[in-house]
């Protein structure tokens, strides 16, 4: 986090956050706000009031968004907060942080409580660069257990409709190929690998749950024992489960490329990762079978979507389109 100021009184967030947000974890009397940004994201911010230590997160959904676009975001999120804590994720070992009021007044903001504990971007760090294995093992284990439950809990008994997933593939391809990340050649051979996919009779086997579409390192903290907190669920839809396993696949490869030098690590917490997640189904033989199948797809997806950002380095940016290939073939 980095601090930047103080709140000020006159600022219409000071007077929402006081009479309307505070109240709700406790806290009465005149605070006084430092801001800080968080670094995961462009438009989120902690506000703390130096006098009780209560933290509250405030996101911004009025940035680059038209004001309409702007509104349905923040009402989604704010809905889908609720509605996983209404199917029981508010307490041990599953919660998803509590939002605390939503005013779209104030640039669309939706404000949610602080949550403590160590996102999985430390224990993959912590795993590659001080040799803390074990303990991203057993963090893996528990963010499975989570994926599952979420999963199992949200089917609906319709079957997946992979031609979503596979144009996301294609808006991805676009805005690389905008950027001049990628080239003619190679753009049309991924495009080749991924109707192959769509060919496949295994992409459309599985029933639709509500997935959380966003599952990245900075979204993902841990508590003792099998806690699990997450938070944003912007991204959270319907869709096959997974999305959210190749997610998860992909941010592990991408960190073992880009911290360690070697993809080849990642595989065994991948593994470990599927199989524990495989546990929660009456066949867990069959159940790992068939999300093997269909995960490299999605960690493709997943490596194409960190390799459009502009923070990525071209070297690496190279290694992830490779990867992508070698993964979708």
């Amino acid at each position: 986090m980095k601090y930047l100021a103080h709140l000020h009184r006159n600022d219409p967030l000071y007077g929402y956050l006081r009479y309307d947000i505070l109240p709700q974890v406790g806290v009465h009397g005149t605070p006084d706000f430092r801001v800080y940004k968080i670094k995961a994201s462009n438009n989120v911010y902690l506000y703390e009031d130096r006098h009780s230590q209560a933290r509250v997160i405030g996101k911004f959904f009025r940035t680059n968004r038209s004001p309409q676009s702007a509104f349905h975001h923040m009402e989604q999120e704010f809905h889908n907060l609720n509605n996983m804590r209404g199917m029981g994720f508010c307490r041990y070992p599953h919660y998803i942080a509590r939002p605390l009021g939503h005013n779209v007044n104030l640039n669309c903001v939706l404000v949610e409580e602080f949550c403590y504990g160590t996102p999985l971007h430390d224990l993959i760090l912590n795993a590659i660069q001080r040799g803390g294995r074990e303990v991203l093992f057993q963090k893996l284990t528990a963010l499975a257990y989570f994926l599952a439950t979420m999963h199992n809990r949200t089917a609906n008994g319709i079957g997946v409709d992979f031609g979503k997933d596979c144009s996301y593939f294609d808006n991805i391809m676009k805005q690389l190929r905008k950027r001049g990340y990628i080239g003619s050649d190679e753009s049309q051979e991924l495009y080749w690998l991924k109707d192959r996919w769509r060919e496949k009779g295994c992409m459309w086997e599985d029933q639709q749950v509500l997935v959380h579409g966003d599952v990245t390192p900075t979204n993902i903290f841990f508590g003792d024992g099998l806690w699990v907190i997450v938070v944003d669920l912007e991204r959270m839809k319907l869709a096959d489960r997974a999305f959210d396993l190749g997610r998860v696949a992909g941010e592990l490869k991408h960190y073992f490329m880009q911290y360690a030098g070697d993809k080849g690590l990642a595989e065994p917490f991948i593994g470990h990762f599927l199989w524990e997640y495989a546990c929660h189904f009456p066949d867990r033989r069959s159940a790992f079978a068939s999300i093997t199948r269909r995960v490299p797809f999605y960690m493709s997806l997943n490596l194409l979507r960190i390799a459009r950002n502009s923070w990525i380095g071209n070297r690496h940016r190279k290694r992830l389109l490779k990867e992508t290939k070698k993964s979708l073939r």
